[in-house]
């Protein structure tokens, strides 16, 4: 072990060696800075849970400055290194020793993550719905800018390569690792589409932004033919009517409503699934967000020289991060550059995106189709095609991403918070199954 007098974080290998030197019989993990006080007969709830359970560790919800602190349950695909145990966990420490013998990282910031990942793999983590200690400190919010854009920020670059290196050992050992060998390629000439690219925009009450969207996609230099696909959404706030005055004006414009299906409820998903599915969609169907625009007019050219060149059956290119009126905001520049083409597969289970703009080889994706949520859809969409298939990458910005007061991710409540992690998690879990089942 290192000598004590070199700093370490908290969430280090050391750190993690260190509290299993003992010889207790639970061990607590403090997992922020945070001080913390157990709530009456906290403590004792969270030995006796886990005593009467086959569970490595237990966590529990908090109360933080006087508000209760909800979690949510862990599942098998919650392997993103940020998932939200709370500020402490209690360990069977025969577990932990169990695990610290097979650690041979020396991890700076991902001991704890790897050190979680080993315990989980036996037995689940047991999740108490009940708030069992209190922190006085205020701490970041998991919907700030900072927050959700923390993983892809140049700055954290050293400690994700860390939790890159401890995920992958993970899938390895579990058998849900996928290697570049197994990747096929796709042959794009297939088919007979009425265009060679289709940019696809679903739509929802965006009067405000849907025109800077459909004038970016018509802006679009190209060696080939395209259209624009528009999915409105049942839009009440006068979307329709700017889609019907572009329909009239340009050809390559085509609109579909959803406001004639039988459906109660259509989500983004589903509306892509239209788009897709549809007598209009091109070759390659491309991602257009409908508050954001393409950086030049060459982004859609680039994205279909990539699918011809790489053979693959997804593109996903770099986007600026912005405000409404174009000003760039930081970090700036999202490449997901943690993408490598020998290991992105696997580290694409640890993170939360993908990236954008994202685009897809149209009868891949008619495949397999989206899941009908407003949340996750495209994630699912990428994992599921990075599975067997190549994913060509573009580094370079190609997308401006706007961010306002309108966007669906924006000032998000912490139950809303929790609701989409929960979802990815659920989608990363059915994506494990799937490639534990390959390795079969």
């Amino acid at each position: 072990m290192e000598k004590d007098n070199i700093r370490h974080s908290l969430l280090s290998s050391y750190r993690m060696r260190l509290l299993a030197s003992g010889d207790e019989e639970y061990i607590i993990i403090p997992l922020s800075s945070c001080a913390y006080v157990f709530n009456h007969n906290g403590l004792e709830r969270m030995r006796k849970v886990l005593e009467q359970s086959n569970a490595p560790f237990i966590y529990s919800d908090y109360i933080e400055q006087g508000e209760l602190r909800r979690l949510i349950p862990w599942q098998e695909g919650s392997l993103r290194d940020d998932f939200d145990f709370g500020k402490i966990v209690l360990v069977k420490s025969v577990e932990m020793r169990k695990a610290i013998a097979q650690m041979s990282d020396d991890f700076e910031a991902a001991g704890w993550y790897d050190l979680r990942l080993r315990l989980t793999r036996r037995n689940a983590p047991i999740y108490c719905p009940e708030p069992l200690y209190t922190i006085e400190e205020k701490t970041l919010s998991d919907g700030s800018e900072e927050s959700h854009f923390a993983y892809v920020n140049p700055r954290n670059r050293t400690s994700q390569i860390e939790m890159e290196k401890a995920v992958t050992n993970h899938l390895k050992a579990i058998g849900g690792y996928v290697s570049i060998k197994d990747k096929t390629k796709v042959d794009i000439t297939q088919g007979i589409f009425p265009v060679e690219a289709s940019v696809i925009i679903p739509v929802k009450n965006r009067q405000r932004t849907i025109a800077d969207a459909i004038e970016s996609a018509l802006s679009q230099n190209t060696d080939f033919s395209f259209n624009v696909i528009v999915v409105d959404n049942r839009s009440d706030d006068g979307t329709s009517e700017i889609l019907s005055e572009y329909a009239k004006k340009s050809p390559k414009v085509k609109t579909i409503s959803t406001s004639r299906l039988p459906y109660h409820y259509i989500g983004i998903g589903g509306c892509w699934n239209l788009a897709i599915r549809s007598e209009y969609c091109g070759r390659f169907a491309v991602q257009l967000d409908s508050d954001d625009v393409y950086s030049g007019t060459d982004t859609l050219q680039r994205i279909v020289d990539t699918f011809r060149s790489q053979g693959c059956a997804m593109v996903i290119g770099s986007y600026t991060l912005t405000d409404f009126n174009r000003n760039i905001l930081s970090p700036g520049l999202i490449d997901h550059s943690e993408w490598t083409d020998e290991n992105g597969t696997n580290n694409a289970l640890r993170i939360n995106g993908l990236g954008a703009p994202r685009a897809f080889f149209t009868p891949i994706a008619r495949e397999i189709g989206f899941p009908d949520v407003c949340y996750g859809e495209d994630y699912a969409m990428g994992l599921a095609i990075s599975r067997k298939y190549l994913i060509g990458r573009i580094y370079e910005s190609l997308y401006l991403c706007r961010r306002w007061e309108d966007n669906t991710d924006h000032a998000l409540s912490r139950d809303r918070i929790n609701n989409n992690n929960y979802y990815k998690d659920h989608i990363r879990t059915l994506e494990l199954k799937a490639r534990q089942s390959c390795q079969r």
